[in-house]
């Protein structure tokens, strides 16, 4: 395992110790990661981002800091747990719309992250640092991907997706040309990579163009 897996799992695990003895404060935890995000909106570079100034904005110990994040790439993690919305319940009202519902969180996300120099400095930080990002992708990431893949699999067995169709492959069909808009394109809101690649209804456009080639045939 990696210094930076080690230390990720280890803050998991410190989170799952806090649950065995005395309940951690969950406001002392939001302190923490607001002045995570304080620093970072004040100008502070990722690199330069120390335990012991987070714990000095936050107006707490540093032992209290580490008692939950054992180094600053776990902290960063739940820094960006915090920018992220969680997977919440799809609608479950048809494939089709929960098909959208995923890739309109997709679009608004692209549209936030182009529009918040803070999200876009967070995440540049873990896509500089590879093993950061593979963590990040385990633990946050690969739980949308999974919602998708079920969704497409109840699809296939209601009958409106071929069942003999790979669900991986089939995702990053569906995955693709949004992240392609979302982020290979990111420039200024109104010009090239801006607003215009992630307009209102691609969600829509997407979904449906990839289902008339999915549905069954017969």
């Amino acid at each position: 395992m990696t210094g930076t897996e080690a230390g990720v799992s280890a803050g998991a695990g410190a989170a799952a110790d806090a649950g065995r003895g005395r309940p951690r404060s969950a406001a002392v935890d939001r302190a923490i990661v607001d002045a995570v995000l304080r620093l970072l909106e004040r100008g502070t570079g990722v690199d330069a981002l120390s335990m012991e100034g987070i714990a000095r904005e936050a107006g707490v110990g540093k032992a209290t800091v580490y008692r939950r994040w054992p180094g600053k790439d776990a902290l960063l993690l739940e820094v960006m747990r915090a920018l992220d919305e969680p997977v919440t319940e799809l609608s479950g009202k048809s494939v089709r719309d929960d098909l959208v519902e995923i890739l309109e969180w997709l679009r608004r996300r692209g549209l936030a992250r182009r529009g918040s120099a803070l999200l876009r400095t967070v995440m540049g930080h873990f896509h500089s640092h590879p093993r950061l990002w593979q963590v990040y992708h385990d633990t946050v990431v690969r739980a949308r991907h999974e919602q998708l893949y079920a969704v497409l699999r109840r699809g296939m067995e209601c009958g409106e997706i071929r069942s003999d169709l790979d669900v991986e492959l089939l995702g990053d069909l569906f995955l693709g040309p949004m992240l392609a808009r979302a982020m290979l394109r990111a420039g200024p809101v109104g010009k090239r990579g801006g607003k215009d690649d992630l307009p209102e209804g691609l969600a829509e456009r997407i979904v449906d163009g990839i289902l008339e080639g999915a549905r069954p045939r017969g």
